[in-house]
């Protein structure tokens, strides 16, 4: 906040997407640093169980069921939480959907969704925060993004373009926002997380959907996402994986889309059969999931899958270097 008055005061904040995961994670966090909390998403249910463990924690919470992919009910969340809180200090823009599964065997109504939900969502949360900060004079809007806004994931190519959008929608809007030097936006880029969004997402590979160890705390994300409250900054990278798929992708995205390609193959080549489904793109889930997804393992060493990483990049960056010299081998022959 700019002023000592201001900061005195607790903080508001507002969390789409706060029914379970990295959201009712991050909202159980500003809970205990006695926010006054507006939580959205479809699930109503599920919200009013995370605004109970809130309340809990000693914090004001108000539940808004709202989804995000209707400008109309983000434009009501915001008036809601102005009437409730009197102002917004922090809007975490946080939903996010995916769908794995070939391009063309993935119904296009789930691109769709997913675009919908992913990009169009943060944007009309943005377009209801921002205006609200310019009045204000400070805000901080912090967009969930993932290491898949800095490299594409073959097999959830819809999830891949609304991340590659919404990094490029979040960086148009700093530009457009640096006169204004309270008013921040804050992208965070965590690694896979075990959240019960590996569970709920959309599955049309016909085959049982997991994710590569080491998985992050939601926790830790939440912490990190309280942590900006304090101290914005455009770029959080949470988790090495997400900068070695940085890297490798600015060295050479064609070979590390590759060998991305070629790990999910593998994968899905020995996975076990599971149905097919839609998941949580169209409704809730049944299952309200909670933080937690239930994937990590006591047993996980993240030194040595962060080796296994690094090996990973490296073969990949062998592989983008070796062919250019093929190729004038070839030339030298001629």
């Amino acid at each position: 906040m700019p002023d000592s008055a201001a900061a005195s005061q607790p903080r508001s904040v507002v969390i789409t997407g706060a029914s379970s995961g990295i959201g009712q994670a991050t909202a159980e966090a500003f809970a205990r640093d006695g926010a006054r909390l507006v939580i959205a998403a479809r699930d109503a249910p599920a919200l009013e169980e995370v605004a109970g463990r809130c309340r809990q924690l000693g914090a004001e919470a108000l539940v808004v069921p709202t989804d995000v992919t209707q400008a109309d009910e983000v434009a009501e969340l915001a008036r809601r939480a102005l009437d409730f809180a009197g102002g917004i200090d922090v809007w975490v823009s946080n939903v996010g959907v995916g769908a794995v599964g070939a391009f063309h065997e993935v119904p296009l109504d789930a691109h769709e969704q997913i675009i919908r939900a992913n990009l169009i969502g943060h944007m009309n949360d943005a377009y209801a925060a921002i205006p609200i900060f310019l009045r204000q004079g400070h805000g901080i809007f912090v967009n969930m993004i993932s290491l898949g806004g800095f490299a594409a994931a073959p097999f959830a190519a819809a999830y891949s373009a609304s991340k590659f959008g919404l990094r490029g929608f979040a960086e148009a809007l700093r530009g457009e926002l640096a006169p204004h030097p309270h008013i921040h936006v804050c992208d965070v880029y965590p690694a896979f997380v075990d959240a019960p969004g590996i569970a709920h997402g959309a599955n049309y590979t016909g085959r049982e959907l997991s994710a590569p160890p080491p998985l992050i705390n939601p926790r830790r994300v939440a912490r990190v996402i309280l942590g900006l409250a304090d101290r914005p900054r455009p770029t959080t990278m949470i988790g090495m994986p997400t900068a070695l798929v940085r890297l490798g992708h600015a060295i050479s995205p064609e070979a590390s889309t590759r060998l991305m390609a070629r790990f999910m193959r593998s994968y899905l080549s020995d996975a076990p059969p599971a149905p097919r489904t839609s998941g949580n793109l169209f409704e809730p889930p049944a299952d309200r999931g909670g933080i937690d997804g239930g994937f990590r393992s006591p047993g996980q060493r993240a030194g040595a899958v962060a080796a296994l990483a690094g090996l990973a990049l490296a073969g990949g960056l062998a592989l983008a270097l070796s062919r250019p010299g093929r190729r004038s081998r070839r030339r030298d022959r001629r």
